[in-house]
């Protein structure tokens, strides 16, 4: 597909919205809106005992309190790994001694191209900052045994959530020792 030309519809606080013209492989021309989104992350804080911290929090589009891990966005010239950081100490008053990529992806490319980045937080402790004055987060704890079935039960509703423990699942299995290891 070649782009043919761009035009800005909206501009908003972490996103705007763009009409793309396409020349379609067949020749035909097509616009498509896109979703400009600033990139984010995602983390999955466990501590030293298997207790994985989660935030409830009303979200606009599902018009409901979903259960979700700690996320946000990447402020300007912030890392994602910058933003992991930050986002876990207002979100969850815990900063993380180890902090691992799990891996990215795009959240919704049909549409946006806000780009996600997955992180395992562990070796936790207190470090709090202040959370953002526009959130109102409850924080919960569910053990490694049963966030899966948190997941599989519907009780876990948030598609980035669902993924980042889709790639923490084989750091989440226990060796004979009890320490969190990798399944090979």
């Amino acid at each position: 597909m070649i782009e043919l030309s761009r035009e800005k519809l909206f501009q908003g606080h972490i996103f705007d919205v763009s009409r793309i013209r396409f020349m379609l492989p067949n020749g035909k021309k097509r616009a498509y809106d896109l979703v400009e989104h600033v990139d984010s992350v995602t983390i999955l804080p466990i501590d030293s005992d298997g207790t994985i911290y989660f935030v409830s929090q009303y979200r606009v589009g599902a018009g409901d309190m979903l259960l979700e891990l700690p996320a946000g966005v990447l402020d300007p010239g912030e890392t994602p790994l910058e933003c992991a950081q930050r986002e876990i100490r207002e979100e969850i008053g815990m900063a993380a001694g180890n902090m691992q990529e799990l891996g990215s992806f795009y959240l919704s490319p049909g549409y946006t191209d806000e780009y996600m980045t997955i992180f395992l937080a562990s070796d936790l402790y207190e470090a709090p900052l202040s959370p953002d004055e526009d959130e109102f987060l409850h924080l919960e704890r569910i053990s490694k045994e049963e966030v899966f079935l948190s997941a599989f039960s519907g009780r876990i509703r948030d598609g980035k959530t669902l993924a980042a423990l889709l790639l923490a699942q084989p750091y989440l299995e226990i060796d004979r020792a009890g320490d969190h290891q990798p399944k090979n």
